[in-house]
């Protein structure tokens, strides 16, 4: 701010280049003015705009849904979920979960007395319970094949839902628990209500990045819970990038202390930290799945380990800065090889997310070796040759952990030779077109382009219609194409989140694309998700979660309260 440019107005101190608005004025330089008209008018029909949630619309919508709209009451006291033919301490832990959802904090005694009478004349029946038929064992981990499919009927005779996957138990849990929503008179009711349902797309993600800035292992888990209240089943865990290496390794402990944000001890995640998240996850039916970025991306790594970057040059000589993994050296790959062996004992899922974006080839043509190498190889001058040759050993390392990999998009884009079974993430360009090439080479895909919710959008604007109006499938091609789009991810990159804001920016907005990648492909009207957009924001709240107004103006019934 430059010194001596400020302006008094009822005896506040402005800087002089800044705006700011009034009720029907602007100061701007000083100057005071009269607001715009026809926006005084906007604003004011903005503030009386006011969009009512639904009472008891799931979020995402099933695919197959029907309701009489007859009520059956839920007592605390009597209600009890059970099960029959299996079960497994997933399924136990729900129960108590979904318990404390649809009933904590409610002072039911004190009204049952004066309610009794209320439910006898309305003729209002009781349910007393949900039974979850789950005919097939448990599985232990979820994966990218796992059935989410369930059904569920409730009415007069009871509530049942059927599935055969415990991971279709937990989808069909929360959506029970969000049909059941509290009445004028304050009792806790559901809809008679039939519902089949599956999922669209088998990826449903959210990124968080946290190399740019730490973030706690409380807030990671409180973002699982909002997941999983959305239906998304991956946890794509963007843990390391330039600016910091928070990850413990037992391998190579000096990554994380050497390489962490300061103090190390405070903004790392122990090895319990990270089998916490993972098993936190897994209770809720969410894979965690980890990026450790690299060629590129990864000057937090080379504070620790020597020679795993490649020296820069200036006027023939080193100038002290380096570029992306020195590709020429065996060291780098035994590197990689002890490493990811160490990432794929500590990381369950068979996934692993290499990256492999944004390679800035400007420090390896200033580099003398790694010309030499260049020529030696025969790769001339192109130096997306020496990407591919890192990327090809690299890949080769993980078929030998037999480990699943997804890349950026940057790799087929440079034409990296890679083997049939990666997995690309599109997330830059008009993403339509980039499926389009990816699908038709044969590959698998993920989208994220569109869906990167740390970008700052005017909220007049109502992103939350545009994000939810993508659609993955939206490009030129065969069905067969189409079909190798896996799903996507919702994205919130950490330059400027962290613990302050990191749960407001992301939620609600990415339930509006936790709805485009499992409801059915026509569920595309704005005017009804709103007011289900309402209520389930509404939802997260009362349930903990600081999920801000993205509609517009409005309230809940339990507003948030820390």
């Amino acid at each position: 701010m430059a010194s001596g440019c400020n302006r008094v107005f009822l005896g506040i101190l402005f800087p002089c280049f800044m705006v700011y608005y009034t009720h029907g004025l602007t100061i701007d330089d000083g100057v005071i003015r009269q607001f715009p008209e026809d926006l005084r008018h906007e604003n004011i029909h903005l503030s009386r705009s006011v969009v009512d949630g639904t009472s008891g619309s799931p979020w995402p919508l099933p695919q197959q849904m029907t309701s009489n709209g007859s009520q059956l009451y839920l007592s605390s006291f009597t209600f009890e979920f059970s099960y029959s033919m299996y079960s497994c301490d997933i399924l136990q832990n729900a129960f108590q979960r979904y318990q404390k959802l649809i009933f904590d904090g409610r002072a039911e005694y004190a009204k049952l007395r004066f309610q009794s009478t209320k439910i006898k004349e309305s003729g209002t029946l009781q349910l007393g319970g949900l039974v979850v038929k789950l005919d097939q064992p448990c599985e232990d981990l979820p994966g990218l094949e796992s059935n989410e499919s369930y059904s569920l009927d409730v009415n007069n005779n009871g509530a049942v839902l059927s599935t055969s996957s415990i991971w279709g138990a937990l989808r069909g849990l929360e959506t029970f628990s969000q049909l059941v929503y509290e009445n004028e008179d304050g009792q806790q009711v559901i809809n008679m209500t039939s519902i089949t349902d599956w999922p669209r797309f088998q990826y449903r993600g959210i990124l968080i990045d946290t190399g740019r800035h730490f973030i706690t292992v409380p807030l990671l888990l409180q973002n699982l819970d909002a997941m999983a209240y959305n239906k998304f089943n991956v946890f794509h865990w963007h843990i390391v990038d330039d600016q910091s290496f928070p990850y413990q390794s037992r391998v190579f402990p000096d990554m994380h202390t050497k390489g962490a944000f300061k103090p190390a001890y405070r903004h790392s995640y122990t090895q319990e930290d990270i089998a916490l998240i993972i098993e936190y996850g897994r209770q809720r039916g969410i894979r965690v799945v980890a990026e450790f970025d690299s060629p590129g991306h990864s000057q937090s790594w080379g504070l620790s380990q020597k020679d795993l970057l490649t020296p820069c040059y200036s006027g023939g000589k080193p100038d002290g800065t380096f570029g992306p993994m020195n590709p020429m050296l065996n060291s780098t790959y035994d590197f990689l090889k002890k490493f990811f062996a160490e990432i794929v004992s500590v990381f369950p899922d068979h996934y692993i997310h290499l990256g492999g974006d944004e390679v800035s080839f400007n420090c390896w043509k200033s580099n003398p070796d790694i010309t030499t190498f260049m020529q030696q190889m025969g790769f001339g001058d192109d130096y997306s040759k020496l990407e591919s040759y890192y990327i090809e050993r690299l890949l080769e390392i993980m078929q030998t952990l037999k480990a699943g990999y997804i890349v950026w998009q940057d790799v087929f884009d440079n034409k990296v030779q890679v083997s049939s079974d990666v997995i690309f993430h599109v997330w830059k360009g008009v993403y339509a077109d980039e499926l389009a090439k990816i699908t038709k080479a044969g590959f698998q895909a993920l989208l994220s382009a569109g869906w990167y919710l740390n970008h700052v959008i005017d909220p007049y604007s109502h992103p939350w219609k545009t994000y939810y109006h993508q659609d993955p499938q939206d490009f030129e091609g065969t069905q067969q194409q189409k079909d190798l789009v896996l799903g996507g991810e919702a994205c919130m990159w950490g330059e400027y989140a962290d613990g302050t804001n990191v749960i407001q920016r992301l939620w609600p907005l990415a339930g509006t694309v936790g709805e485009r990648l499992w409801s059915a492909a026509d569920v595309t009207d704005v005017k009804t998700a709103g007011p289900r957009l309402v209520e389930q924001r509404c939802r997260m709240v009362r349930r903990g979660i600081q999920a801000e107004p993205v509609v517009g103006p409005g309230y809940c019934l339990y507003e948030y309260s820390p």
